[in-house]
């Protein structure tokens, strides 16, 4: 059974994706257990992937460059570069909400700054994801919509831990973006991350590029098993080769 698009964007319909929150399966950030039933069964299932590149020091952050430079070559992937098109905060509501309605996938790419998102792509949830249009009850538009953060950190992996100098797990300062996608009715994705994100020429960083531009792929192709992905509470390099259906 091949999936049907909503007639009104390029979405997948809402029956398909029927959910429910497992409290069985890490029930402290209560993933969502069966997103992909029906999307295991697609017979062709290529969806259409955004990324929303924000990073207001460019200059000074060649690994955030060097991963948008790789998957702005791919085929069904649209780049957009906020701070590029934007750079006085002034956002194409409209334009941007369109943006959304036109691509299946949503992903984040940003450096963690301090403990958040740049503020520009907060100003962009913003007004961008308005009741009446991402929420609320005539504003669904966004439903069975995937987001999936892309996200480096300077600090280590250990940085990031109950006993670490930050004194939380990752995943806790990313709860926002999926509390964000739970009330848009979107699957939210455990982020995929690099931390100690400080040198381009080191084995880390340039297979973490690498993988970044597998996972991209392997999403818009229905290549990535989503639901071995889902368990876990971030992605990393080393595990995407894993995930890669076939």
């Amino acid at each position: 059974m091949a999936l049907q698009r909503d007639s009104e964007s390029t979405r997948f319909s809402k029956k398909q994706f029927q959910t429910k929150v497992s409290e069985d399966r890490l029930p402290h950030y209560g993933l969502l257990e069966d997103v992909v039933t029906c999307w295991a069964e697609a017979e062709t299932a290529v969806m259409k992937v955004l990324v929303l590149f924000a990073h207001p020091a460019q200059r000074k952050s060649s690994i955030n460059l060097a991963m948008a430079e790789r998957i702005k070559r791919l085929d069904g992937v649209t780049l957009v570069d906020l701070y590029a098109d934007y750079p006085r905060f002034n956002i194409d509501v409209d334009k941007e909400q369109q943006r959304l309605l036109d691509h299946d996938a949503i992903i984040l790419q940003f450096p963690l700054f301090w403990y958040s998102t740049p503020a520009l792509l907060k100003q962009w949830q913003d007004l961008v994801l308005e009741y009446g249009f991402a929420y609320g009850p005539a504003g669904r538009r966004l439903e069975g919509k995937f987001l999936l953060p892309c996200v480096t950190t300077g600090g280590s992996g250990t940085d990031y831990s109950v006993h670490g100098g930050n004194n939380h797990p990752f995943r806790e300062f990313v709860l926002p973006l999926q509390q964000t996608a739970v009330l848009c009715g979107m699957t939210f994705m455990p982020p995929f991350v690099l931390h100690s994100a400080n040198h381009l020429d080191s084995p880390a960083s340039q297979e973490h590029i690498s993988s970044y531009a597998t996972l991209v792929s392997a999403l818009r192709d229905d290549k990535l098993d989503l639901q071995a992905a889902m368990k876990g509470d971030i992605l990393e390099r080393h595990a995407v080769a894993e995930l890669l259906k076939g």
